[in-house]
């Protein structure tokens, strides 16, 4: 019996980029691949891509040859983001095979089985995104006690400094009973825990359009979605990913809020708190309604964790309009930021605007704000210390430890009790890290006794 070709994977970039890694996994494998890890060295490595910022850009070539340090004579296939948005780039760096974009991705077997060095290299399969107008199901599942199941994909906003519309097309769906089924075998698969993942999760419904007589309609909106998959007994738990402000309506708040299954947790991109830098980014809302969501959100559940997206050094952010973003961030009762620093992308208005910031300038401002967010993580987590939360358990990287998230996602970390991994129990939170990041925690009193 000959031995099968074996493959690694390796993903940069977003929760969604790891949903589909592991979809073409799973195609590989079906097809007679051995799946491998990177470091292992394989005949094929296949590079799921990000270009969201500059460094993601680099980092592909690094991991090219990385790869190629490890098996010379492999096979390296690039595809993702940067594939479709500068194919021509990458069948440039010294080692690439094979380059598929975004309307390729999932027809990589097509061309990887037939691949050979006599082919030569640079091959480039990377068609018009506008042609991109399929959605291609997708879920995590191995690496974690929760799966990023992909239920949205593409963007029809026309946000200035974005290029994901470039890069994964337009807006478009699964449909709410595929996604049942997916969440059903995701769960039969023993994964307790499910996050709702997309480039635009509040547009669900867009691509899912049904004849009904004569004329249009969209078969189901975000929030019908949320509540058919809040009636499934054999999921845990569900999160809602980022999900931006606009969309993240009165509606879903309160579904969220009196859920059996949906955690409350929110993590909704501001990308600045001046008014000025939403207009000029084309953002579809601008700071107060922002505030309103955190205030409804917070209003009803006061122990919701709630995280942000900021850009800082944005085309003409001066530095008073960095310090009222900075004062907007201070007085919201958020939980975290994730903090970008601006950089040029091609075929972006943003790129051509005038007042650029220096680039020493938009680190300081980076800076600024992880400050302020490991303020608030330390008091969001402090707020919740001697308090009983329910916990997910997952592998802890160093022996003897336990770790894993509350319901309102604070990490935790706890002795390790092995057949507690992929389990949900209460907890005890007790006190926090030096550096902020988690809460030390202890069995709650029923669960001692269980123990015992």
């Amino acid at each position: 019996m000959a031995t099968p070709r074996t493959v690694a994977f390796h993903t940069l970039g977003c929760k969604l980029n790891y949903s589909e890694t592991s979809a073409l996994a799973r195609l590989f494998e079906s097809s007679g691949y051995l799946p491998v890890k990177f470091e292992d060295g394989a005949d094929i490595y296949v590079l799921n891509t990000c270009s969201v910022t500059e460094q993601a850009d680099k980092e592909c070539k690094k991991i090219v040859r990385q790869a190629l340090r490890r098996q010379p004579d492999a096979f390296v296939v690039v595809t993702g983001c940067y594939a479709q948005l500068k194919p021509q780039e990458i069948a440039g760096i010294p080692g690439v095979d094979l380059v598929l974009g975004a309307g390729e991705k999932f027809r990589i077997l097509d061309y990887v089985d037939d691949l050979s060095k006599a082919q030569g290299k640079g091959m480039v399969h990377a068609g018009e995104v506008r042609d991109v107008n399929t959605f291609n199901a997708s879920f995590s599942f191995g690496d974690r006690t929760r799966s990023f199941l992909k239920v949205q994909d593409g963007c029809d906003y026309k946000c200035s400094f974005c290029t994901i519309p470039l890069a994964r097309g337009a807006s478009r769906s699964d449909t709410v009973e595929n996604v049942l089924a997916n969440a059903r075998r995701i769960a039969a698969m023993g994964t307790r825990e499910i996050v709702l993942t997309g480039v635009n999760l509040g547009d669900f419904g867009n691509g899912t359009e049904v004849i009904e007589g004569t004329r249009l309609k969209k078969e189901a909106l975000f929030i019908d979605l949320v509540r058919e998959l809040d009636t499934l007994e054999e999921v845990a738990r569900f999160r809602i990913s980022s999900i931006e402000p606009n969309l993240l309506t009165d509606e879903v708040i309160r579904f969220v809020a009196d859920s059996r299954r949906f955690m409350p947790h929110f993590h909704v991109p501001l990308q600045s708190g001046n008014d000025k830098q939403l207009r000029d980014m084309r953002r579809r809302y601008r700071r107060n309604l922002y505030a309103g969501r955190v205030e409804t959100i917070k209003k009803l559940m006061p122990h919701a964790c709630i995280g942000c997206d900021v850009i800082v050094g944005f085309p003409g952010e001066t530095e008073a309009d960095f310090l009222e973003t900075y004062r907007f961030l201070q007085n919201l009762d958020i939980s975290y930021l994730h903090v970008f620093t601006y950089s040029e992308r091609a075929n972006t208005p943003a790129a051509e605007m005038p007042g650029a910031v220096p680039v020493e300038e938009r680190r300081r401002r980076n800076q600024a704000l992880r400050g302020l967010s490991e303020m608030k993580r330390r008091e969001f987590y402090r707020l919740h210390l001697n308090t009983v939360r329910p916990v997910l358990f997952e592998q802890h990287k160093e022996a003897g430890l336990m770790t894993g998230f509350t319901d309102n996602y604070i990490k935790i970390e706890i002795p390790a009790v092995p057949e507690k991994v992929n389990s949900i129990a209460p907890v005890v939170l007790q006190g926090l890290s030096d550096d902020g990041e988690t809460c030390a925690a202890a069995w709650e009193e029923s669960v001692l006794s269980e123990l015992a």
